[in-house]
């Protein structure tokens, strides 16, 4: 078995917190699956030391490994000062797709009738994300202006994926832009929607304009959705469909540098939808759920075998710890982050050693 090396792409308070819980799961002494961590410091101190430098360097070695592992950082507010890594490293990896999957928490209650999985597939860049601003006076009032764009060539990249994850999980592709109103912006992308479903003729495809679709959300018939969006409608829509679920702590976020050519992922780029937490940071009470399933969600990359029992083991321990009522407090529990963790390592091992003495 080929050694793989993860991109660890380390981060700010919480979000370093929780990338080393899910580094626990993933060393080999747990997974049984041989993997190297390569680490670059994205920590906002030595974002500004290195003048971003170390976001570009780290981005260049994913770009050759395929895999990175991200923790939450800090953005500071300060203009001129070094921004959010994400755009840079979304840009520099070619990652133009974003998924994120809703999910049902064992005994949690969910919001409206959902219970099926909901894929949310957005831009992961172009749209309002670094687009150009500025402020003019005018006639005694002050008139702010930005300028925003999106391509044909990630229209197509979202569109296809999210068809195409539709069709291996038997979803339904639900939603789209406000069209009707950006008939020429908006418009580009519900055309590579159109043509997509041209293309996979066996999905179930129900267009709907975006207001339309968040209403329909919350009276769901319970049916396995894929929602393509663009970017901010994106980053809003997939934050509400996780808190339907009951946290956004459940569930992981990949960037993915999706090739339509060969319908391959390039480079994958996983992380937590949450971000840092500042207090909870130190506390050992924040949930680690959302790094631990980025993490097995990148062992499916791996394309070895074991590597695929090891991520469906960690997903099940995660979820069996929940029922057995081994909680954060966000889910109304009593664990800390590292008892919950410890105890997710000890269903994974666990898990594997039954399933290699069966098979």
């Amino acid at each position: 078995m080929n050694t793989k090396t993860i991109i660890v792409l380390e981060g700010d308070q919480t979000g370093q917190e929780l990338l080393e819980e899910a580094l626990r799961v993933l060393a080999p002494e747990v997974t049984q699956v041989p993997v190297n961590f390569m680490r670059f410091d994205l920590s906002l101190g030595n974002r500004r030391a290195t003048k971003n430098a170390v976001v570009h360097q780290a981005a260049e070695a994913m770009l050759k490994t395929g895999l990175g592992l991200k923790a939450a950082t800090i953005t500071p507010e300060i203009k001129g000062d070094v921004g959010s890594p994400n755009a840079i490293l979304r840009e520099a990896i070619d990652g133009k797709v974003i998924l994120r999957i809703g999910r049902r928490i064992p005994g949690v209650r969910p919001v409206g009738g959902v219970h099926a999985p909901i894929a949310v597939v957005r831009m992961a860049v172009d749209d309002a994300y670094n687009a150009k601003e500025w402020r003019e006076n005018e006639d005694g009032d002050e008139i702010a202006y930005r300028t925003e764009h999106i391509s044909r060539r990630t229209c197509h990249a979202v569109t296809e994926f999210a068809f195409q994850y539709a069709a291996r999980s038997g979803a339904k592709v639900f939603g789209g832009p406000k069209y009707t109103v950006s008939p020429v912006y908006e418009g580009m992308f519900k055309e590579e929607m159109d043509a997509a479903a041209k293309r996979h003729t066996t999905v179930r495809y129900e267009p709907q304009l975006i207001d339309a679709m968040l209403a329909l959300l919350l009276d769901s018939a319970g049916e396995s959705l894929v929602i393509p969006c663009l970017n901010r409608d994106g980053d809003l829509v997939s934050d509400l469909v996780l808190k339907m679920y009951g946290t956004i702590a459940a569930s992981e976020s990949l960037v993915l540098n999706f090739d339509v050519d060969t319908s391959k992922v390039k480079v994958v780029m996983a992380e937590a939808p949450h971000g840092t937490a500042p207090s909870l940071f130190g506390k050992n009470v924040a949930n680690p759920m959302a790094m631990i399933l980025a993490g097995a969600a990148l062992l499916t990359y791996f394309d070895n075998p074991q590597a695929e029992r090891a991520s469906r083991a960690i997903r099940e321990a995660v979820f069996e710890a929940v029922v057995d009522g081994i909680k954060t407090a966000d889910l109304g529990g009593h664990s800390s982050t590292s008892e919950f963790t410890d105890d997710v390592i000890r269903r994974t091992r666990n898990k594997l050693e039954v399933w290699n003495s069966l098979s």
